[in-house]
């Protein structure tokens, strides 16, 4: 069997099991304010999900193993929307830094991401081993779907 990354499995899928990963292992410090902030300015409310930090981290990583090196700027870049201005036209802007930089340090701290000396963050081996488990257990358990449903016709 060939061996499988990040990049063979379905994003919205591997982001969803990354980030029950990472609030099933305990290990990543989400701060006390999440409850609390919009992720942009350009928001009017906060997100309606309670896990969705967990989530950030974990669309962050994905995105850091498929492009990196990423900073904090690239991050505000990457989740930027446009802010509705009413009857004014709309314009774009960044997300909240706050957010990406917890976000990247929560990552570091469970040592799947590092400085990059070149600037900004990178995967580091044991994050992309992690990463590439995640997406095999996927793509094994989507497999196992398809033949028992094969199965049952």
């Amino acid at each position: 069997m060939p061996p499988v990354s990040v990049k063979d499995v379905d994003q919205q899928q591997f982001t969803v099991a990354l980030a029950a990963f990472l609030k099933k292992s305990g290990k990543m410090a989400v701060p006390e304010w999440v409850d609390l902030v919009k992720t942009a300015i350009a928001k009017e409310l906060a997100p309606y999900d309670e896990d969705w930090f967990y989530t950030r981290t974990a669309s962050v990583a994905r995105h850091i193993y498929i492009r990196a090196p990423v900073g904090v700027g690239t991050v505000q870049k990457i989740y930027g929307i446009r802010k509705n201005n009413g009857s004014s036209p709309c314009h774009w802007s960044r997300t909240s830094g706050s957010v990406a930089r917890k976000a990247l340090q929560a990552l570091e701290k469970l040592k799947l991401i590092e400085k990059d000396p070149k600037g900004g963050r990178r995967m580091t081996s044991q994050g992309r081993r992690d990463l590439d488990r995640i997406a095999a257990q996927l793509r094994s358990a989507k497999r196992k779907a398809a033949k028992a449903k094969a199965a049952a016709m």
